[in-house]
């Protein structure tokens, strides 16, 4: 521990915590085993970070939320194993919603990264430079989003998805799709994403027919759901669209245009 840091004697360290000088950590705060907290980190009450993660300078993990209804509750910022927060990120605590935000294990939030109070992120997202995540977000699995992406309050974008640079999410994004333009529209399937991860190409066809279904025949979304209910065959994937779908009460991206 750095001289020139001030580290709370209240705040928990697991083992080879390493925090270098400049940084503050406040009282209610733990710390996995072998975590490297760069210069200039500020870790405020809340904030419980996992093993081998790295944070680097400038970033600002659980302050209070920027939401007027935040009336003071006891609310944290939980962070998973083996995740890199990079310069000038911003994670804020949860409120009396959920009482937390929460990051997963293996996640890579880029430079300048906003995750807004009461934000669920998954396993293996990757956030690149100056996403903004407004409150409440849900971020699935393995989902991408490029640099400059908004994604609007209560919104959820679904696993192994890719949203490209400078989008604005306004509605759900299914998972497995790629999606751009203004509005954001779906434009495809994440191909290359889901073969890197270990689907088959069979698997992949099969999401694609799916989504043909859903976006590319017409139908409105309805019938759509009860085409492929009918017609795709049995996996995971379909049960994991559909039920997704079908949850999106405030709806789900468009269509190609």
């Amino acid at each position: 521990m750095s001289q020139l840091s001030y580290i709370s004697p209240k705040a928990k360290f697991g083992a080879n915590v390493k925090v270098e000088p400049f940084s503050t950590i406040y009282d209610d705060v733990e710390i996995g085993d072998n975590t490297w907290i760069g210069p200039n980190v500020t870790i405020f009450d809340g904030a419980r970070i996992g093993k081998n993660c790295k944070i680097f300078p400038g970033a600002v993990i659980a302050p209070v939320p920027q939401d007027l209804k935040f009336e003071g509750e006891v609310t944290t910022v939980e962070i998973g194993d083996n995740t890199v927060i990079r310069e000038h990120v911003t994670i804020h605590r949860g409120t009396k919603d959920k009482h937390k935000t929460v990051i997963g294990n293996n996640c890579l939030i880029m430079v300048s990264a906003h995750v807004a109070h009461d934000c669920t992120i998954g396993n293996g997202v990757i956030l690149a430079s100056f996403v903004g995540l407004a409150g409440h977000c849900i971020i699935e699995d393995h989902a991408i989003l490029e640099g400059f992406v908004g994604v609007q309050q209560f919104v959820r974008v679904g696993a192994h998805s890719f949203i490209a640079g400078g989008s604005l999410v306004r509605k759900n994004v299914p998972p497995f799709v790629r999606a751009a333009k203004e509005p954001l529209s779906y434009v495809g399937i994440n191909s290359v994403g889901l073969k890197r991860r270990g689907y088959t190409d069979e698997m992949v066809r099969q999401i694609e027919d799916i989504y043909r279904m859903i976006y590319v025949r017409g139908h409105n979304l309805t019938n759509a759901l009860a085409i492929v209910e009918t017609e795709a065959p049995a996996s995971k994937e379909k049960v994991q669209i559909v039920d997704f779908i079908k949850e999106s009460v405030n709806g789900i991206m468009r269509g190609l245009s």
